[in-house]
């Protein structure tokens, strides 16, 4: 691993618990989900801890589809934040997060950072951020079920969506729990 990889990892120390028993019910569907895609299903969801903080569930959900690549199908990424962030800071992270799975060039990562710090909102605990992904398409956002905007470039879709779905993630288990139900 090179250094300045590991570094990022060791200043995020985030760890992830991974929920013990999937539930692939759709009881907690999300309304913008199941409006914008015919019956999305949960693939899986995990929590980010860290230093045994809970940060965020995260939660996957896939639209039906026949592609083995969660890259070639809609889905959306749900997180359900139980602490309060900074928005300039969450977008900051997922910069980094997109240069550690070598995403896009420094340029992109740049015009990335800023229209990330313009998008997303400061977060509190309860608040939940949606992002939609849309293979080769925009990618659009919503903040407690209200549309916050989008981003037009199509690689931002992969790069950003590679933070928790790229094999070369920072966080494997929790890639894993996510995928878990997504070739079932």
């Amino acid at each position: 691993m090179n250094p300045s990889r590991r570094s990022m990892l060791a200043a995020s120390a985030i760890t992830v618990i991974a929920s013990p028993s999937i539930v692939l019910s759709q009881e907690s569907r999300p309304q913008l989900v199941a409006a914008q895609s015919p019956e999305p299903r949960l693939a899986g969801r995990a929590w980010m801890r860290f230093f045994g903080l809970r940060v965020y569930e995260a939660r996957l959900w896939v639209a039906p589809g026949n592609a083995p690549d969660i890259f070639e199908r809609e889905c959306f990424l749900e997180l359900r934040y139980a602490l309060s962030l900074k928005g300039e800071r969450i977008a900051d992270r997922s910069v980094d997060e997109i240069a550690g799975i070598g995403q896009g060039t420094e340029a992109q990562r740049k015009a990335w950072g800023t229209a990330m710090r313009q998008l997303f909102p400061d977060v509190s605990d309860g608040d939940r951020l949606l992002g939609h992904y849309v293979p080769r398409g925009p990618s659009r956002f919503h903040f407690n079920d209200r549309p916050i905007g989008t981003i037009e470039d199509p690689p931002f879709g992969r790069a950003f969506f590679g933070i928790w779905l790229d094999p070369r993630t920072s966080e494997p288990s929790l890639r894993a729990a996510l995928l878990k139900g997504f070739a079932s």
